[in-house]
C-alpha cells in the first residue's frame, strides 16, 4: 500500500496543505473499515507513516515542476 499514497502525493502534490491531512484521517479510517486493526497505537502509526509516505509523493512532484518550471524559464530567456 506504501506506492498507493506515494502515487497519490505525486498526483495532488499540488495541493499538499489539503492531501496530508486527508491521508492522516483517511488511511486509518481504511485500516479500520478493512478490518485489519483498531489499536490506537496502530492507527497512530499506520496514520504517521501515510503522512511521510503521501508526503513524499509530494515533494516528488514539487521537485520536478521546480525542475520543468526552471528549464521552460530558461528556454524562453
Amino acid at each position: 500500500m506504501i506506492p498507493t499514497l506515494i502515487l497519490l502525493g505525486v498526483v495532488l502534490g499540488r495541493w499538499w496543505r489539503w492531501t496530508l491531512p486527508t491521508a492522516a484521517v483517511g488511511w486509518p479510517l481504511v485500516l479500520v473499515a478493512s478490518g485489519v486493526t483498531t489499536s490506537p497505537g496502530e492507527l497512530f502509526a499506520g496514520a504517521a507513516l501515510a503522512v511521510a509516505n503521501t508526503g513524499l509523493g509530494a515533494l516528488v512532484y514539487l521537485a520536478v515542476r521546480s525542475a520543468v518550471g526552471g528549464a521552460m524559464r530558461r528556454v524562453r530567456a
